[in-house]
């Protein structure tokens, strides 16, 4: 079956394509939802959540760009809703940013489960501007606006973050040597 079958039967509320919509895109929807989830448990609720989302919303796409494309954003505004609820944010004045977040840390030999787990214990406000600004390349104001806040508290959070990421893989390559 063709993607656009596949898309087509799902419209039509098909139970064994939406199963295999799912085989075929739960692994890379998955890996989006542990990058902005604090843990596996959450982004497995998250993957769930998004794909309830994602095949109640498909008569919505109307084969206008790519499809993976299509359910990644909606796998990542499923999420962003989610906390977005929790209004997590701190609102902070944008002269008290300081703004060394490109400082570099040795991050050479570090294992990826080890890194995925330290930006998964930042704070939720942290870790989901970090997810969006660094992983997936939205700026300050496409995130402000998706998250309801300043282009300032953006800005803020990532600098804490990225202090934050520093400081722990500072720690871990300390307990390296």
């Amino acid at each position: 079956m063709t993607l656009d079958e596949l898309i087509q039967k799902c419209k039509k509320q098909d139970a064994t394509a939406q199963g295999e919509l799912y085989k075929q895109y739960s692994g890379v929807l998955f890996a989006i939802c542990l990058r902005y989830s604090p843990n596996y448990t959450e982004a497995e609720d998250n993957l769930q959540d998004a794909f309830i989302t994602i095949f109640k919303k498909v008569e919505q796409y109307k084969g206008k760009g790519s499809f993976e494309g299509w359910i990644k954003r909606v796998t990542v505004n499923t999420v962003l809703q989610k906390y977005r609820k929790k209004r997590t944010f701190e609102i902070v004045d944008e002269g008290q940013i300081e703004d060394n977040a490109e400082e570099e840390v040795e991050s050479e030999g570090i294992p990826l489960d080890f890194l995925l787990k330290i930006v998964q214990e930042l704070p939720d406000r942290y870790r989901l501007v970090f997810t969006m600004y660094v992983m997936d390349g939205y700026q300050h104001k496409e995130i402000a606006e998706m998250l309801g806040i300043s282009d300032g508290t953006s800005k803020s959070n990532l600098a804490r973050a990225r202090m934050i990421l520093k400081n722990k893989i500072e720690d871990y390559n300390a307990k390296k040597r």
